[in-house]
């Protein structure tokens, strides 16, 4: 019932943002193709045997459309379109974003987080990349927790640095790891730093495996990007 009301509202809101190129249109067929194969190969699949299982799956789900935006050429779309197939893959993510995020915070355990000694590794992390995506109060409730566990190992820092950065750029403060860019100009940028000066060792205290310096060059690898649709923050550099 979950998954038809979600279409619906997806639906509707494609509608009001449909792209007309032919690119626009490929691309939204693409991030929407993602998740219905994943659906239909899980349901291929013996029912999960335990609460593990069921996070790892909603984690494929999770990314799935991500991997396709993530390489996709937005500058193959006629900058008249950008926006109409942004919003509409948008729409279509919202909405798989919001029903997968439901059915993991209904298995949130007393401690408030899912510790890797009891969920395993690939649980813990997809649980982390799944509840990133949510609103700003279920971020503010979950951070000290994951917090908490990536203190005594049995969170990893990284997510917690990830988490403590999605939330300080969503409450407009500078963000401490580096792990959180937007798209200005079709450049990937890092949103403004806490201390760059000491980003590395930050980085470092959190076990974080990939530098800010190796960050930063794999996103100006990336093909042109899609326009980030709120203003940058002060302190934003752009060239």
């Amino acid at each position: 019932m979950l998954a038809a009301m979600m279409l619906a509202v997806t639906l509707a809101a494609t509608a009001d943002a449909a792209p007309v190129s032919p690119e626009g249109v490929a691309l939204v067929a693409a991030v929407r193709a993602s998740l219905d194969e994943v659906r239909a190969r899980q349901a291929k699949l013996p029912p999960p045997s335990n609460d593990a299982e069921r996070i790892v799956r909603l984690g494929e789900l999770d990314q799935a459309p991500r991997a396709v935006v993530t390489r996709f050429d937005w500058s193959s779309i006629p900058a008249t379109d950008r926006d109409a197939a942004f919003r509409a893959e948008g729409a279509i993510m919202d909405a798989s974003d919001h029903e997968v995020l439901s059915e993991l915070l209904h298995m949130l355990p007393p401690e408030g987080w899912f510790p890797k000694s009891r969920y395993g590794g690939p649980a813990a992390h997809a649980a982390f990349l799944i509840v990133q995506h949510a609103d700003l109060d279920t971020k503010r409730r979950i951070l000290p927790k994951l917090e908490a566990m990536a203190g005594v190992g049995e969170a990893e820092g990284e997510d917690a640095a990830g988490m403590s950065d999605k939330l300080a750029v969503s409450e407009g403060r500078p963000q401490r790891y580096g792990s959180q860019f937007r798209c200005d100009g079709g450049k990937w940028r890092p949103y403004p730093l806490e201390d760059e000066a000491n980003v590395e060792a930050f980085r470092s205290m959190m076990g974080m495996r990939i530098t800010f310096a190796q960050i930063r060059a794999f996103f100006a690898a990336q093909p042109p990007c899609p326009q980030t649709p709120s203003p940058p923050p002060a302190g934003m550099k752009l060239d």
